[in-house]
This record gives structure tokens, C-alpha cells and sequence, in this order.
């Protein structure tokens, strides 16, 4: 095997592999898309650049389809499931990069008077999505995929709750 320095991406592919059990790179990245997108986003270049670089460590196994398209199919082997299940189990703190275009305007100057209506609106249509989203899976999604969710339903309030702020003190 290989060394390679594995990123959280190498663990997003690990992981929704493992999931599905067998994906080709197009079924990792529209899985992705599909799922985690909203709170870790993954350009599609990288997803197959990550599946390239995990069968060629070992991480991952690769079956060709005979005929039509010759798609890759990909497993997890043990070593993979071995280095998920390392990831999985550290608790190990990395702070959160926000990666608010928003907050970077407002710290360079941008008009707090012309962000945070169009801020607000915005982050209340993601909050709205978000809860339209828990409402429809209900139980049908894991105890960890729903805690995600809270998450991102709970920062897109924060968010609103933060332009209103930044909206008041314009007055």
C-alpha cells in the first residue's frame, strides 16, 4: 500500500462508499451531492482525483464493468474500513471555517445595509429547505444523519438571527 496522507474528502469518498456498499466515482460524487453537499461541499474533479488515489493506496478496490461505459466499481477493502473506522472513532477538534462570503464583505467594508436583506432571505430559504427536509425523512435516516441536520437547521437560524443584528444596528 501506498502512504497517503488522508483529508477529510479521502474519508467523505471512504465513507460514502461504505455506505453504498459499491459506487462508481459518479455515484460517490451525485451520493455527495445528493447528501453531505449542504454542509461539506466537494468539487466532482476531487472525488474521482480521491478515488484514484485510494485504489492506488489500497483503500479502496476496483472492478471494471465489461462492455457499455466500463464504469469503475469500488469497494472499501479492510484497509479502508480499517482507516474509516480509525477516522470515525478520533475525537480529535478541528476548528470550523464558516466560509461566509457575507462576513468576509462586512469585514472589508461591504454596506451592512445592502448584505443583510439579501443575507436574510437567503440563509431563512436554506433554514426552510433544511426543515422541509427533516420533516420528509422523519425517521428514515440515521441518528448521526439527523444530528447533521439539526445542525445545519440550528446555524441557518444562528445566521438569520445574526444579519437581523447586523440589520438593527444600521438604524
Amino acid at each position: 500500500m501506498a502512504d497517503l496522507r488522508l483529508t477529510t474528502s479521502s474519508y467523505l469518498v471512504l465513507g460514502i462508499i461504505d455506505q453504498l456498499g459499491e459506487a462508481s466515482p459518479y455515484d460517490v460524487k451525485t451520493e455527495a451531492g445528493r447528501t453531505v453537499a449542504p454542509f461539506w461541499s466537494v468539487p466532482h474533479a476531487q472525488v474521482y482525483a480521491q478515488c484514484d488515489r485510494l485504489v492506488e493506496a489500497g483503500l479502496l478496490s476496483e472492478l471494471r464493468q465489461e462492455g457499455g461505459r466500463n464504469r469503475r466499481q469500488l469497494r472499501l477493502t479492510e484497509a479502508g474500513r480499517a482507516a474509516l473506522g480509525e477516522w470515525l472513532a478520533d475525537s480529535s477538534f478541528v476548528p470550523v471555517e464558516a466560509r461566509e462570503r457575507g462576513i468576509l464583505k462586512l469585514w472589508f467594508g461591504g454596506s451592512p445595509r445592502v448584505l443583510a436583506p439579501v443575507q436574510m432571505t437567503e440563509h431563512r430559504r436554506t433554514l426552510a429547505e433544511y426543515e422541509g427536509l427533516a420533516e420528509s425523512v422523519g425517521e428514515l435516516i440515521t441518528r448521526g444523519q439527523r444530528e447533521a441536520l439539526e445542525f445545519g437547521i440550528r446555524y441557518e437560524r444562528m445566521m438569520v438571527e445574526f444579519w437581523q443584528w447586523v440589520e438593527s444596528r444600521e438604524r
